[in-house]
């Protein structure tokens, strides 16, 4: 086919011999450009008649992604071919040789990125088809997909870029002479490069040990954030009141922070309430059961209410329920406290926290409060003067009552 090929192209030359050479070297070229054009078109046409619905599909999004990279390679190697025999003078065959050379190394590392996105894409689109958007398994998928597409591209830049440029003779012998003295080049570009490539490595290591993942909820800094986006050198956390949080991906491998969706979505949250001691806990642990299971946001799994501590003015009731992700567990305590207070308010206003004071009277029973209900008993303290303690005689003979400090 090559000499079938080589031939037509040669009698396309013969016509044009009215021409100036050059001039029907270039037409010739063309012609086996527009050639390669409408066999490309032609094939094209073919795959996108591929019928189905799933893998027909893929094909023929595939084939339209990659149209234009494959278009131009399929012209970059008609018009190769056709370069021997187009008449051209040697300079200018090896001239346009190499720069077809360069042109289709780097529509090839332009196709295979092409490719590795589109499957990575594919593939997301058939794993966020599951209902169920907290699955752990989705979300490391996603992470892993997004952040080994990213290095994929890195790496396929690099090689494709750095194998173009050792087309060149001269860069060609200045890697040589970099591997020659490899010793001082690499510590040179290491310590150059070492933000990069920190940053890159962490990425890798993220994407498989899944400290974090798509959509997780971390806290950093005091806020709430969910992972919007992870690069190969940063990652986007979106805040509840939609800021966002630009951190560089090594901080995920350096400093601690909290993952609340780490192995699942599900949380378990906690209420505090601050009564009197006179507040009737049957009452109000029977009141919060039937805030709670009447709650859609409760998932039905985890509930108690215990008195967790007291002080000298009130006593602290900590409530848990459990729920589905963060947000419902957020919104399920919000709904608790709302409801428990409006009943402690209209039907149980004694257990609202209170100040208590209590006025004493003095020794001679002057200073007190004019009702005798406000005043406490009097406390017999010990007479003006060191106190040496109890059991002891104090200097003016009379023993102490009780303990306390001196008068």
């Amino acid at each position: 086919m090559k000499n079938e090929f080589l031939t037509v192209l040669t009698d396309l030359r013969h016509l044009f011999g009215w021409l100036p050479g050059p001039v029907a070297s270039i037409l010739m070229l063309c012609a086996a450009g527009l050639m390669a054009e409408l066999f490309s078109r032609f094939f094209t046409k073919l795959i996108l008649r591929i019928p189905g619905q799933k893998r027909g599909a893929f094909i023929r999004s595939f084939t339209m992604a990659m149209q234009r990279p494959a278009r131009i390679m399929l012209v970059v190697l008609f018009v190769g071919t056709a370069l021997p025999v187009s008449g051209l003078p040697y300079e200018m065959i090896q001239a346009t040789t190499h720069t077809l050379l360069v042109l289709f190394v780097l529509m090839l590392g332009y196709a295979a990125i092409v490719a590795t996105r589109i499957l990575s894409e594919a593939y997301l689109v058939r794993i966020n088809d599951k209902n169920d958007k907290d699955d752990i398994l989705l979300r490391t998928h996603m992470t892993q997909v997004r952040m080994l597409r990213r290095t994929a591209d890195l790496l396929i830049g690099l090689v494709t870029v750095g194998a173009s440029l050792m087309t060149f003779e001269p860069v060609r012998q200045y890697g040589l002479s970099l591997f020659a003295s490899a010793g001082a080049a690499s510590l040179v570009v290491g310590l150059a490069a070492r933000p990069l490539l920190t940053n890159l490595f962490a990425g890798m290591q993220i994407a498989m040990t899944q400290p974090i993942r798509m959509e997780d909820l971390i806290i950093i800094n005091g806020d709430w954030a969910w992972v919007e986006e992870i690069t190969s050198t940063y990652v986007v956390l979106r805040v509840w009141d939609w800021r966002r949080h630009i951190v560089p991906i090594s901080y995920f491998l350096e400093n601690t922070f909290q993952n609340w969706t780490h192995n699942s979505a599900a949380l378990i949250g906690v209420v505090f309430l601050y009564v009197d001691f006179h507040a009737p806990m049957d009452r109000i642990r029977e009141r919060l059961r039937e805030i709670v299971h009447a709650a859609p946001l409760w998932d039905g799994k985890v509930f108690d209410v215990q008195v967790a501590d007291c002080s000298a003015q009130v006593m602290t009731i900590r409530v848990i329920a459990s729920a589905r992700s963060a947000m419902q567990s957020w919104d399920l305590r919000c709904e608790i406290r709302e409801q428990i207070i409006a009943f402690l308010r209209d039907e149980c206003p004694e257990a609202l926290p209170r100040e208590r004071l209590s006025y004493v009277a003095s020794v001679s029973g002057r200073g007190g409060m004019p009702d005798p209900g406000m005043i406490s008993p009097p406390i017999d303290r010990p007479p003006p003067g060191s106190y040496p303690g109890p059991g002891a005689v104090p200097a003016n003979g009379t023993q102490g009552q009780g303990h306390g400090a001196s008068q």
